[in-house]
C-alpha cells in the first residue's frame, strides 16, 4: 500500500474552453433537430447536421436518432456505415468506422479513459478502428486504442479492451477468441 494520497481537488479538465462550447452547441443542436426523428428517418439530415461540426461520413452512411456522438469532429464513417439506436460513441479521440461495419444498439466506444497511476487521474485518449465489413453486436462496450480488423465479429454484451484480428469472433468479459468468421 502506496502512502500517496488522490487529490482530485487539483484535477484540471484537459478539454479547451473552445472545445467545450463546441460540445455543448453540438448538444443543443443534435437534441432538437435530430433526437426527435424517428430511428433512421431523416438519414441525410442527421449526416448534414454531423458534417457541419466536422464529421466525416459517407454519403451512404447512417446514423440513428438516438445514438450519441461525443465530438462529431473525430467522427469518420465509410460508405454503408452504422452507429445504431442508443450507441454512445464517447470519442474523444477519433473513431473511424470502415465500409459495411455496424455498430448495433446499445454499444458503447470509449476513447478516453484516466490514467490511474497519477494521483490527479488525468485524461488519455487511444483512438478506436472499426475496420470494413466488421460487425459490434449489441450492448458491446469498446475500449480506446483497439482496432476491430476487417470481417471481424465483437458478440453482444462482449467487453473489449484489446485489438481483434480480422474474420475472427470474439466475446465475453473480457471478450476472448471464439471461431473464425467463415462466410458461406
Amino acid at each position: 500500500m502506496s502512502d500517496t494520497k488522490i487529490d482530485l481537488s487539483q484535477y484540471h479538465n484537459a478539454l479547451s474552453r473552445k472545445n467545450q462550447v463546441i460540445r455543448l452547441l453540438w448538444t443543443v443542436v443534435w437534441g432538437l433537430l435530430a433526437r426527435p426523428l424517428p430511428r433512421s428517418v431523416g438519414s441525410g439530415w442527421k449526416r448534414f447536421l454531423l458534417r457541419l461540426f466536422g464529421a466525416r461520413i459517407a454519403s451512404t452512411a447512417i446514423v440513428y436518432s438516438s445514438a450519441r456522438v461525443y465530438y462529431p469532429a473525430n467522427l469518420t464513417m465509410e460508405a454503408y456505415s452504422c452507429l445504431a439506436s442508443d450507441v454512445d460513441c464517447y470519442n474523444v479521440a477519433p473513431v473511424t468506422i470502415g465500409a459495411n461495419s455496424t455498430v448495433s444498439q446499445g454499444a458503447y466506444l470509449c476513447t478516453a479513459s484516466h490514467d490511474i497511476s497519477d494521483p490527479l487521474n488525468p485524461l488519455i485518449t487511444a483512438p478506436i478502428v472499426i475496420e470494413d465489413q466488421a460487425w459490434v453486436a449489441a450492448g458491446a462496450f469498446v475500449g480506446m486504442g483497439v482496432t476491430i480488423g476487417q470481417g471481424a465479429v465483437v458478440g453482444a454484451r462482449a467487453a473489449l479492451f484489446k485489438s481483434v484480428e480480422p474474420w475472427t469472433v470474439v466475446g465475453g468479459n473480457p471478450a476472448k477468441f471464439i471461431k473464425k468468421r467463415i462466410l458461406k
